[in-house]
């Protein structure tokens, strides 16, 4: 995985944050990072991509959260949230990512910017989610068949 792809998630979930509590436009928020000097080293095009298809399809990807969960998404910690958008849209469209980077890059995040135990909730729904989107893929490397 590269630095620069880690750096843009890490840019899109700060991002995304912003977009769901702050009711700006991702546009505008993607543009705010892009005259910032904060994408330096990022992967431009994966940061604009994963900001404009998380904040474009968070309806659907909460749908794809929602039934692994015990409370309601809107009760989920905002930051955990994005993560959750962030790792569900990545195991659905990004079949380039492995599934295991997706579920350690969401379980970094969390560990970084979530609660203090928000890694070990991330990390069990990711790791059902990806049961569910990538079965075969899950399965060749000896995982959780959901």
């Amino acid at each position: 995985m590269s630095a620069s792809r880690k750096r843009a998630r890490r840019l899109a979930l700060q991002a995304l944050y912003q977009w769901d509590l702050g009711g700006q436009s991702a546009a505008d928020i993607a543009a705010q990072f892009l005259a910032s000097d904060e994408l330096g080293k990022a992967d431009v095009d994966y940061f604009s991509e994963l900001l404009t298809e998380v904040s474009d399809r968070s309806g659907e990807l909460d749908a794809q959260i929602a039934p692994l969960l015990e409370r309601p998404i809107a009760e989920v910690d905002p930051v955990e949230r994005a993560i959750l958008r962030l790792g569900a849209y990545e195991l659905g469209q990004r079949l380039d990512v492995p599934y295991r980077v997706v579920i350690n890059e969401g379980v970094e995040l969390a560990k970084t910017f979530g609660a203090e135990q928000g890694h070990r909730f991330v990390n069990g729904v990711l790791d059902k989610l990806a049961a569910r989107l990538r079965t075969a893929e899950v399965q060749a490397r000896g995982g959780r068949s959901g």
